[in-house]
C-alpha cells in the first residue's frame, strides 16, 4: 500500500508539474487570446505528459510576435502623432508657415510607415507558404488530422493573421497620413487663393487716399521712434573694431561689385573679330559672363550681410530692410549678367539668340530698369513691415510699384511695336532673320500689362504684385531653361554625336557603332531636357501653392501603384516586368549567338538543322521571358484566358494570315522540308534559302536579290527543292552541229571525252550523249552528266562548252549556216556585220541546266 500510494503521489506530482508548465507557456504565447488555457482542462489526464510539446515549438511564434509587436508599437506612435497633427489643423486657422512645418514633419512619417508595411510583406508571404505546406483542412467525413498537425496549423494561422493585421493597420495609417498631407496642401492653396484675390480699395478710390492722409502723422511718429531706437543701438554697439569690420566688408563688397565689370572681359574673351564662333565657344563664354557677372555681386552682398548680422548695430526689425537692399543689389547684378550672357548686346557674333543689336540693347536697359523698380518696391515694403505701417500705406505702396512695373513693361512692348512698324515701312515685304518680340508673345505681354493695371484699379493689389513677380520670375526661369537646354544639347548630345574624344573612347571601350553612340547621345540629351523642363515647371508652380511634394506624391502613386476598382496599376511593376523581358530577350540572343558561333559549328549538323535549333532556342527563350514578365505583373490564368479570347477574335478578323504564316514557319522548322542553304524553285524564281523567320522565308536569287516568301506559300504551294535528298546536280549541255558535214558518232565521242576529262564530273552515273533531234540544217546532241555538288553545275557546264567547242574546231566540224534569205537591194547602215563561224558557234552554245 505504501509503494502504491507513493507511485500515485509521484504521478500526481508529475501531472501537476506538466499542467503548470504548459499553462505558463500558453499564457506567455497567447496573452491577447485567453482561449487556449481554457481548453487545457478538457484534455484527459493520461495525455498530460505531451503538454511540454507546445513549449518546444514556441520559439518561432514568439520571435515573430516580438517583431510584430515592435512594428505595432511604431505604428501606434505614428498614429498618435498623426491624430495630434490632424486635431491641430482642424481646431484653428493656422498660418501658412505653420502648415508647411506640419507637412514637412508628415513626409518622414509617411516614409517610415511605408517601410514598416514593406517589411511585413516578405514575412507574411513566408508565413503563408509555411501554412500552405500543411495543405487544406480535412473536410467533413474525412479522417481528422493529428493533434500535432492541428496545433501547428493553429500556430501558423495565428502568425499569418497577426502579420496580415499589422500590414493592414500600416496601410490604413499610410492612407491617413497621405490624406492629411493632401488636406494641408488644400488648406495652403485655399489660404493662398484668399490672400491673392482679397479686394481692397482701388488706387483711384478717394477713401484709400483719405486713409493714407490720416495715417501719415502716425507713421511719421513711428518713423521717428524707429530712428531714435536705431541711433541709440548704433551708439551702444559701435566700436572701433565694429567700424573696421564693417568698413572691410563694405570695401570688399564694393571691390567685387565694381571689379566684376573689368574681371569678366579679361577672363572671358568675346572677340568681335571672330564673326562666326562655334556654338560651344559661345556657350562657354555665356557661362563665364553669367558667373563672373553675378557671383561677385552675390558674394559681396552675402559678406556684408554676414558681418552686419554679426555686429548687431541696428534693431532686428530693421535688419530685414538691410537684407532686402543687399538682396536687391545682387538680383540686379544677376539680371544684368543673365541678359548679357544670352543676348550679348555689345558682341553680335557671340549672341545665343539671334536678335537685332537695337533689340538686345533695349531688352538689357528695360530689364535693369524693371528689376530696379521691383527692388525699390521690395525695400519699401520691408520698411513698411518693419515700422508696422498702416494697411492703406502698404496697399498704396504695393499698388504704385506694381503700376510702375506695368508701365515699364508696356513701354518696352511699345518700343518693339514702333520698331516693327518702321522696319515694315522701310523694308517692305522683307522679313529679317533675327528673332524679335512679336506676334503672340507681344499680345501676351499686353494682356499681362492690362491685367496688372486692371487689378490695381479694381483693388486687387495682391494679385497685381503677384503678377509682376511671376512675370519677372517666369522670364528668368525661361532664360535659364534656354541656357540649360543649349548646354545639354551641346555638351551631352554634341559630344556623342561628333567625333569627339569622348565618343571615340566610348566606341573603343564598348565596341558600339558610331550610330549607336549618336543614339545614346540623343537619348541622354532628351532625358536632360526633360529633367530641366520638369525643374522649370516646378519652379514656376511653386508660388502658386503647388509644391514639389504634391508632384512627387502623384508621381509616387503612379509609380508604386494606384487602384482603379479591383485593379492595381503600378508603373514600377510595368517597368520591372519590361526590364525582365528585355533581360530574358538579351540572354536569349546571347545564347543564340553562342550556338551560331561556338557550339553548332563544332557539330556535324547541317546548316538547316542548325538554323532550326537556333530558332527553336529563340522561341523558347522569348516565351519564357514573356511568362516571367507576366508572372511578375501578377496576371492570373483567368486574365490571360480573357486576353487570349480577345486575341482569338482579332485573329479571326485581321490576324489570320499572320498566324497562318507563324504556324507554317513552325512546321518548316519541325518537318524541315526546306532548310537553310537549300536550292529551291518557287514559281518562276530560283535561289538559296538564307533564313527561315517567324513570318516569312528569305531566298537569295542568282542576281543577289532577296526574295521574301510567306511561309504559308511554302507549305501550301508547290516548291521544288533541288537538294532535298542530296546535293548531286545534273549538267545538261546542248550542242547543235551542221547536218550535212558532221559525223554523229564523232560528235558524240568528242562530247563524251570532254565530260570524262573534267575532274568534277562524276564517273557514276557515267556521262551520256543523247541524239536529241534532227532539224532542217542541224543535228542537236545533249550531254548529260552529274556533279557531286549542285553549286558547281554552272561552272562545270561552262567548262564543258569550252572544251567541246575546242574539240569540234580541232576536228574540223563547223556550224551550220543560217537559213538563206533574199538579199535586199541596199543593206541598211544600222545592220550589224555578219558574224564569223566561231561567233555563231558560241551563240548556239547555251547552258540548258534545267530548273
Amino acid at each position: 500500500m505504501t509503494s502504491i500510494g507513493f507511485k500515485r503521489l509521484f504521478q500526481a506530482a508529475v501531472i501537476v508539474l506538466a499542467v503548470a508548465t504548459g499553462g505558463t507557456s500558453d499564457a506567455q504565447q497567447t496573452q491577447p487570446a485567453p482561449n487556449p488555457p481554457a481548453q487545457a482542462p478538457a484534455q484527459p489526464l493520461p495525455q498530460a505528459s505531451p503538454a511540454p510539446a507546445p513549449a518546444a515549438a514556441a520559439p518561432a511564434p514568439t520571435t515573430i510576435s516580438a517583431e510584430t509587436k515592435a512594428a505595432r508599437a511604431k505604428l501606434d506612435g505614428y498614429k498618435a502623432d498623426l491624430d495630434q497633427k490632424e486635431a491641430a489643423i482642424q481646431g484653428r486657422a493656422m498660418a501658412d508657415a505653420d502648415l508647411q512645418n506640419i507637412r514637412q514633419q508628415i513626409e518622414p512619417i509617411i516614409a517610415e510607415i511605408r517601410t514598416v508595411v514593406d517589411e511585413q510583406t516578405p514575412r507574411l508571404e513566408a508565413s503563408k507558404q509555411r501554412l500552405s505546406q500543411l495543405g487544406p483542412k480535412p473536410e467533413k467525413g474525412q479522417p481528422e488530422e493529428s493533434a500535432d498537425v492541428a496545433r501547428d496549423r493553429a500556430e501558423r494561422e495565428a502568425a499569418v493573421a497577426e502579420l496580415d493585421e499589422t500590414q493592414r493597420l500600416g496601410r490604413a495609417l499610410l492612407v491617413q497620413a497621405e490624406q492629411l498631407s493632401t488636406q494641408i496642401g488644400d488648406l495652403r492653396r485655399a489660404g493662398f487663393t484668399r490672400a491673392l484675390f482679397e479686394q481692397s480699395d482701388g488706387l483711384l478710390s478717394p477713401s484709400l487716399w483719405m486713409n493714407v492722409v490720416q495715417a501719415v502723422p502716425r507713421e511719421l511718429r513711428a518713423l521717428r521712434i524707429i530712428g531714435e531706437d536705431a541711433l541709440d543701438q548704433l551708439r551702444r554697439s559701435t566700436t572701433l573694431g565694429v567700424l573696421l569690420l564693417l568698413g572691410l566688408a563694405t570695401g570688399m563688397a564694393v571691390a567685387l561689385y565694381v571689379g566684376r565689370r573689368s574681371i569678366a572681359p579679361r577672363l572671358v574673351r568675346r572677340d568681335r573679330a571672330i564673326l562666326d564662333p562655334s556654338r560651344r565657344s559661345r556657350l562657354l563664354a555665356a557661362l563665364g559672363v553669367l558667373l563672373l557677372g553675378a557671383a561677385p555681386a552675390i558674394a559681396g552682398s552675402w559678406i556684408v550681410w554676414v558681418v552686419f548680422d554679426a555686429v548687431d548695430i541696428v534693431p532686428s526689425r530693421l535688419e530685414q530692410v538691410v537684407k532686402a537692399m543687399l538682396s536687391g543689389l545682387a538680383f540686379i547684378a544677376f539680371v544684368r549678367a543673365l541678359i548679357d550672357a544670352i543676348l550679348a548686346p555689345d558682341h553680335t557674333s557671340w549672341r545665343l539668340i539671334p536678335v537685332r543689336d537695337a533689340s538686345a540693347t533695349r531688352i538689357m536697359s528695360f530689364s535693369i530698369t524693371l528689376a530696379t523698380v521691383m527692388v525699390v518696391g521690395k525695400v519699401i515694403e520691408a520698411f513698411n513691415k518693419a515700422i508696422a505701417a498702416a494697411l492703406p500705406i502698404t496697399v498704396i505702396t504695393r499698388a504704385v510699384f506694381a503700376l510702375a512695373a506695368a508701365f515699364v513693361f508696356a513701354e518696352l512692348l511699345r518700343r518693339f511695336a514702333a520698331r516693327e512698324s518702321q522696319d515694315e515701312a522701310c523694308l517692305g515685304p522683307y522679313v529679317p532673320q533675327e528673332v524679335d518680340i512679336g506676334g503672340p508673345l507681344r499680345s501676351l505681354g499686353w494682356f499681362i500689362v492690362a491685367l496688372i493695371i486692371g487689378s490695381v484699379v479694381g483693388g486687387y493689389i495682391a494679385l497685381a504684385s503677384f503678377l509682376v513677380d511671376q512675370a519677372v520670375g517666369i522670364s528668368i526661369i525661361i532664360a535659364l531653361l534656354v541656357l540649360g537646354i543649349a548646354f545639354a544639347d551641346e555638351f551631352i548630345g554634341g559630344s556623342l554625336r561628333s567625333q569627339s574624344r569622348i565618343a571615340t573612347t566610348l566606341q573603343a571601350n564598348t565596341g558600339l557603332r558610331r550610330r549607336s553612340v549618336e543614339q545614346i547621345g540623343i537619348l541622354v540629351s532628351g532625358v536632360a531636357r526633360l529633367a530641366l523642363i520638369i525643374i522649370a515647371i516646378l519652379l514656376v508652380l511653386l508660388p502658386w501653392g503647388i509644391e514639389s511634394a504634391d508632384v512627387t506624391g502623384s508621381l509616387r502613386a503612379l509609380f508604386f501603384g494606384f487602384n482603379v476598382g479591383d485593379v492595381t496599376i503600378s508603373l514600377s511593376s510595368i517597368l520591372i516586368a519590361a526590364l525582365l523581358f528585355a533581360g530574358g530577350f538579351t540572354i536569349t540572343r546571347i545564347i543564340q549567338r553562342w550556338l551560331d558561333n561556338t557550339f553548332l559549328p563544332a557539330t556535324d549538323l547541317d546548316a538547316g538543322l542548325r538554323n532550326s535549333i537556333r530558332t527553336a532556342a529563340g522561341y523558347v527563350g522569348i516565351i519564357t521571358a514573356g511568362v516571367v514578365a507576366f508572372t511578375y505583373l501578377g496576371l492570373s490564368l483567368e486574365r490571360l484566358t480573357i486576353v487570349a479570347g480577345a486575341l482569338s477574335v482579332g485573329i479571326g478578323f485581321g490576324l489570320q494570315s499572320i498566324v497562318n504564316n507563324f504556324i507554317s514557319g513552325l512546321i518548316l522548322l519541325w518537318e524541315r522540308p526546306i532548310r537553310v542553304g537549300d536550292l529551291v524553285v518557287v514559281g518562276d524564281a530560283e535561289g538559296y534559302v538564307r533564313r527561315i523567320n517567324v513570318r516569312s522565308t528569305e531566298i537569295q536569287t542568282g542576281d543577289r536579290a532577296m526574295l521574301i516568301v510567306p511561309n504559308s506559300n511554302l507549305i501550301s504551294g508547290v516548291v521544288r527543292n533541288r537538294v532535298r535528298n542530296d546535293r548531286v546536280g545534273r549538267v545538261l549541255v546542248t550542242v547543235p552541229v551542221p547536218r550535212a558535214s558532221s559525223d554523229p558518232d564523232q560528235v558524240a565521242e568528242i562530247m563524251r571525252q570532254a565530260a570524262l576529262a573534267h575532274r568534277e564530273v562524276m564517273s557514276e552515273p557515267s556521262p551520256r550523249v543523247l541524239f536529241k533531234k534532227v532539224t532542217e540544217n542541224t543535228i542537236d546532241f545533249d550531254l548529260v552528266c552529274f556533279v557531286d555538288d549542285i553549286d558547281a553545275a554552272g561552272r562545270v557546264s561552262s567548262d564543258l562548252y569550252f572544251e567541246i567547242f575546242r574539240g569540234l574546231r580541232k576536228a574540223g566540224i563547223g556550224v551550220p549556216a543560217p537559213a538563206a534569205a533574199p538579199e535586199p537591194e541596199e543593206e541598211p547602215k544600222d545592220k550589224a556585220p555578219k558574224a564569223d563561224e566561231e561567233d555563231e558557234t558560241l551563240t548556239l552554245l547555251k547552258d540548258k541546266t534545267p530548273a
